[in-house]
């Protein structure tokens, strides 16, 4: 028992000396420094406004293709996705920031909930 317990304590003392992997990224359209943080929670939010997951947009990764690489550009709806992103982002730049002191960067008048409204493909749908 005391064997166990000191093999423990020893991987837990490891696992506070290595320092975490960090994770490639591959940032195209969304800023560098955007913390991990927004960016999972930007990410929710696409999946949400297209009732899809993950895998929708990344691919697999090749040593274990029950995870997701996140950095792979191998699916072409990621492409996909970078320009409605920039889409999105000209659209709200150029229409609605009518007041630059207040509204710039804040007012999100238009979202990918804006058109997809839970679809994946919205081909004409809702409109």
């Amino acid at each position: 028992m005391l064997t166990i317990i000191v093999a423990l304590v020893a991987l837990g003392l490891q696992a506070f000396q290595e320092p975490k992997q960090q994770r490639k990224r591959n940032l195209k359209v969304l800023p560098e420094q955007i913390t991990r943080d927004s960016l999972d929670a930007l990410m929710d939010f696409y999946c949400e406004s297209l009732k899809v997951k993950c895998s929708f947009c990344h691919a697999p990764r090749e040593n274990d293709p029950k995870k997701l690489n996140f950095a792979s550009d191998a699916k072409p709806e990621k492409e996909i996705a970078r320009q409605m992103i920039a889409m999105t982002n000209e659209l709200n730049r150029k229409y609605f920031t009518f007041n630059e002191g207040v509204t710039a960067g804040k007012v999100q008048a238009v979202t990918c909930n804006t058109c997809h409204r839970g679809e994946a493909h919205p081909e004409g749908k809702h409109l």
